[in-house]
């Protein structure tokens, strides 16, 4: 199964989850660049499956997520991983979002992630949202994207182990979701 992603360390967390090897975009020595159009975190996912199936006819797994802020209107959204434009690092985005929450006494944000499988027949999709809070200051460690200004039950993502995130992880709980789909089983074999 292939996973529509050159981020290794999604790639990483992916195969801890669903305690497989995956092939990535990476592994296939592709460069696919995707319009990522859609309004909602799934529907950019469903882009991302089917399209990477299109172009490499392998049964595909994509993902869209990102960082939803209630008193920013749920901004940045599904542009969580670009709104400062492309080849912008996480610190730089970090802490952009850190300005933009200056001075807000609502903190209140969301974690969101989808997935969707397409097999050139059946799409199959899943998604979860985590609630959790911006933190005042960005606290780097383990993690990638947002967990370094994301709190969860007042403690940042980036100071979890990967057991820990994985137990909460939006990630997780949506891919553990799509593995329970009889599609998606009879192309995968996930015993262990």
């Amino acid at each position: 199964m292939l996973f529509a992603s050159n981020n290794l360390g999604k790639v990483k967390e992916v195969e801890d989850i669903l305690k497989i090897k995956i092939m990535s975009l990476k592994d296939l020595n592709k460069d696919i660049k995707i319009n990522e159009n859609g309004d909602t975190f799934l529907e950019n996912a469903i882009i991302k499956a089917k399209e990477t199936y299109r172009l490499t006819k392998i049964p595909t797994i994509a993902d869209d997520s990102g960082l939803e802020i209630t008193i920013l209107n749920n901004f940045p959204g599904v542009l969580t991983n670009r709104f400062l434009g492309s080849n912008k690092s996480d610190g730089e985005k970090n802490q952009a979002l850190l300005k933009m929450m200056e001075g807000k006494t609502d903190r209140t944000c969301y974690f969101v992630c989808s997935f969707a499988y397409f097999d050139g027949i059946n799409l199959e999709t899943s998604e979860y949202r985590l609630k959790g809070t911006i933190a005042n200051s960005e606290k780097l460690g383990n993690g990638f994207g947002f967990d370094s200004i994301f709190l969860y039950k007042g403690k940042y993502l980036s100071e979890m182990t990967l057991e820990e995130k994985n137990q909460i992880s939006p990630r997780r709980i949506a891919l553990e979701k799509l593995k329970e789909s009889k599609k998606l089983q009879k192309n995968v074999d996930f015993r262990s």
